[in-house]
């Protein structure tokens, strides 16, 4: 409550009166400070209705300044919620260069649900991905880290794109028809330089051909997430090397002064200058140009953008088989494992490499009922991979002394860099990488 003070004066000075108000801030829960309110000599003190309107004013002046308090607090949440879902940093799969951006809405501090990933599954593929969940709210935000992990497990069974999307639309359903997303899930081949791309309401990529030729590709828009109807399709596009494909949101092409579509041709249009100039330019420099001038403007809307440029991985450098399974299938792997890394002029890592393989062959073939595969790949290191039809994923346990078997995976565990067992939707696969020799010609 704000307090009115008296004051003293000298012998002939006017006379003494209430000159001083003493009026808190109290805020929701503690003090946020006080407002003192002064009145000189010259001037009548303050009456009680002056007090009055300075308690108002003190309580009106608190609540402007602790919901402005709130307001940071939940606009710094809000912005450390949406970065925590967004993937810490890129991974660097061979064939492939990544590089991202993402920018806020500037306007409000509720967060929206733009997010993107990059998914790294076997054979060198990778998964790239892009999606909006619509609206600004936390909870768009939480149904966005929803998606976001659905979309992770379900790349990871190494289904079709348009698979992928079908199982993401149901589970939406689950979740809620009250919120809608749109997504674009594009899955990259380095060996067969083959882009599958399947679309759930996004907006179409741009696709930088190596001459710096720019296309905004034509994809089937099926429904949105969360919809129901499913309806989704792949459509397969060339990546040869030297592309670059650019997929982004409706935050950066979307503006109050023209429509979608037009921003969009204006991003591809922006994309081919900055190719025209550079052949081609670095992808963090192509990621400044598709923002423009959107880093230092106001923005309504969040802006997410991944760029993905293909190297591709030459076919002399991957090695692949259909082998029976049967006893004799391990040595038949040795055989062929010893003959290509001769020719790849990785003699040295013949004999380490013959025996994992031998183990992880025949530890498939115990369980396979249709043929194996085997493939090597040698990129920045020599990686080996078995797959079986057998969902049953191996695990590595210490044999003992007297066991006459299972130190298989050891040996691999022990001998490799790293290995893994990735769980398909049509059975499986283990691999394990060797670093490669400092000589090594490729």
């Amino acid at each position: 409550m704000a307090e009115l003070l008296g004051a003293t004066h000298a012998p002939g000075a006017v006379p003494p009166g209430r000159r001083l108000i003493l009026a808190p801030l109290h805020g929701r829960s503690h003090v946020l400070g006080s407002v003192t309110l002064l009145r000189g000599a010259a001037r009548p003190g303050f009456t009680d209705d002056d007090l009055l309107v300075a308690s108002q004013l003190a309580t009106h002046t608190a609540l402007g300044i602790d919901k402005a308090m709130l307001y940071a607090r939940e606009a710094s949440v809000a912005d450390a919620l949406q970065r925590t879902m967004l993937p810490p940093s890129l991974p660097e799969p061979p064939g492939v260069r990544l590089a991202s951006r993402y920018l806020p809405a500037s306007r409000t501090a509720q967060v929206g649900g733009d997010w993107y990933d990059t998914i790294p599954l076997p054979g060198n593929r990778v998964a790239l991905v892009i999606g909006d969940v619509m609206g600004h709210s936390m909870t768009s935000a939480a149904i966005m880290g929803q998606l976001r992990t659905t979309v992770q497990t379900l790349a990871l069974l190494d289904l079709p794109p348009d698979e992928v999307l079908h199982h993401l639309d149901e589970q939406a359903g689950r979740l809620g028809t009250e919120h809608t997303a749109t997504c674009l899930y594009a899955l990259y081949d380095p060996v067969l330089q083959r882009l599958l791309v399947s679309n759930a309401g996004h907006l179409p990529p741009v696709l930088l051909h190596p001459e710096g030729h720019g296309e905004i590709l034509s994809v089937p828009p099926g429904p949105p997430i969360g919809v129901g109807g499913g309806g989704f399709e792949t459509t397969e596009v060339h990546a040869p090397g030297g592309a670059t494909l650019v997929l982004y949101t409706d935050g950066l092409v979307e503006s109050r002064d023209s429509d979608v579509l037009t921003g969009v041709e204006n991003l591809r249009a922006r994309l081919q200058t900055a190719t025209a100039h550079t052949m081609p330019p670095a992808l963090e420099t192509l990621c400044d140009v598709a923002l423009g001038t959107l880093g230092r403007g106001v923005r309504d809307d969040d802006v997410a953008l991944l760029a993905a440029r293909f190297e591709g991985i030459l076919p002399e450098t991957v090695a692949y088989w259909y082998l029976a399974p049967r006893p004799q299938t391990a040595g038949q792997a040795r055989r062929l494992t010893r003959r290509t890394l001769r020719r790849w002029g990785l003699d040295s890592l013949i004999e380490t490499t013959e025996l994992m393989v031998s183990e992880v062959v025949a530890n498939a073939v115990r369980f396979a009922s249709r043929p194996i595969t085997l493939r090597l790949l040698c990129t920045d290191v020599l990686r080996c991979e078995v797959g079986d039809d057998s969902p049953v994923v191996p695990r590595m346990r210490h044999a003992r002394l007297s066991d006459e078997g299972g130190r298989g995976l050891f040996l691999v565990d022990q001998l490799s860099r790293r290995w893994g067992a990735t769980r398909l939707s049509t059975g499986k696969v283990v691999w394990f990488e060797q670093p490669l020799p400092g000589d090594a010609p490729l």
